[in-house]
């Protein structure tokens, strides 16, 4: 089978540090045809990077062109439903990264469209793809027998990491109209979840659920299903922290995000019963084939034995992109999909609510 062609809209941080090296090294399964981003050193830069991307004036003539059948959705979160729905419309397979959209509105809007779509909608949430997880899925606890889940993210911003590993470009020729017009329509969106007259702090801890938090909230529902309801939220840091206790009737699974200027990056997923337990761990995702690890300890009649798998080097990028190409020749359904981020956005809008309740 002959690489799929595709055409990238955006190209900031994840696209220059991950999208575009995989794409290259997966070469016998993609083809990087164009790129559109609205700062124009961007695409110069990509383009004298990668000799077959051709630079589109505009998100749509490269969703359009006849030139490409893959769109990779990069762009910011307020512009996914608008370039989603246009590459719906033209017939394309899409990797859209997560969050999907804002706002549960926008995806049902989308998912009104889905069922004359025959192509492959992909949503990009990688730590559900890392090697480490995947093996996890085989060695949890019975549902029955599960006590406790914990999990966290205490990590610093990805430019932390990327600084010192990779020259990422931040551009400085974006028009600053269109600038000013994203940031309008994105407070927009964010305000038909958190309130009108929302605190600064509401506001930041929905960007912080949406962005970070987005990721091990797929987990947790990709390994334990969904909860029963939110049990209690709570915003520190001006909105920075994030803690959540979500109810799974018979055991609790709390929820700590904390987001600091330290430079390090501490995530894990933790499954307990009361003689096992599975903990998955992960490093930043920026810099490419650090390792997932997973430990799995059980009560043994000596005491508590540890079994470890890995340093596990397979990339979750990596993985996640050959999944999507499977996906696309088998004509088979991702796992996540648009319904199942619809679900992770309902969840997150219950946190805004108990959030709201707590003060």
């Amino acid at each position: 089978m002959a690489p799929l062609r595709v055409g990238l809209v955006g190209l900031g941080e994840v696209a220059q540090s991950i999208h575009l090296p995989v794409l290259a090294d997966q070469r016998d399964r993609w083809a990087i045809a164009g790129v559109h981003d609205v700062s124009p050193s961007l695409v110069a830069l990509i383009t004298s990077q990668y000799a077959t991307a051709k630079a589109y004036d505009s998100a749509e003539a490269l969703i359009n062109s006849p030139d490409v059948d893959v769109v990779f959705v990069l762009s910011s979160d307020d512009t996914h439903s608008r370039f989603v729905r246009a590459a719906i419309a033209a017939d394309k397979h899409i990797l859209l990264e997560k969050p999907a959209c804002l706002t549960v509105r926008e995806i049902d809007e989308l998912l009104a469209l889905m069922p004359a779509y025959q192509k492959t909608l992909f949503v990009g949430y990688m730590r559900r793809y890392a090697p480490a997880y995947l093996a996890a899925r085989d060695e949890l606890p019975a549902y029955a027998d599960i006590t406790h889940v914990r999990i966290y993210d205490l990590i610093s911003e990805g430019r932390h990491f990327l600084r010192k590993s990779q020259n990422v470009l931040y551009p400085n020729d974006i028009d600053p109209a269109l600038l000013s017009r994203g940031a309008r329509e994105r407070d927009a969106l964010i305000r038909e979840v958190v309130g009108a007259d929302a605190p600064d702090d509401l506001v930041r801890a929905f960007r912080g659920l949406t962005a970070l938090s987005s990721h091990h909230i797929s987990a947790m529902r990709g390994l334990i299903g969904e909860p029963a309801r939110v049990v209690a939220a709570h915003r520190t840091n001006a909105g920075a922290n994030t803690s959540v206790t979500f109810d799974y009737g018979h055991f609790a699974c709390l929820y700590d995000a904390v987001v600091d200027d330290l430079g390090l990056f501490d995530a894990m997923i933790e499954v307990r019963s009361n003689t096992r337990r599975v903990r998955i761990i992960y490093d930043t995702p920026y810099i490419r084939s650090l390792p997932t690890r997973l430990e799995v300890t059980e009560a043994g009649p000596l005491g508590p034995v540890t079994k470890s798998f890995g340093p596990l080097y397979g990339d979750a990028f990596s993985n996640e992109l050959e999944i999507f190409h499977r996906h696309i020749t088998e004509g088979t359904k991702p796992l996540t999909d648009l319904a199942d981020s619809r679900r992770d956005l309902a969840l997150m809008a219950r946190i805004i609510e108990r959030m709201k309740e707590s003060g």
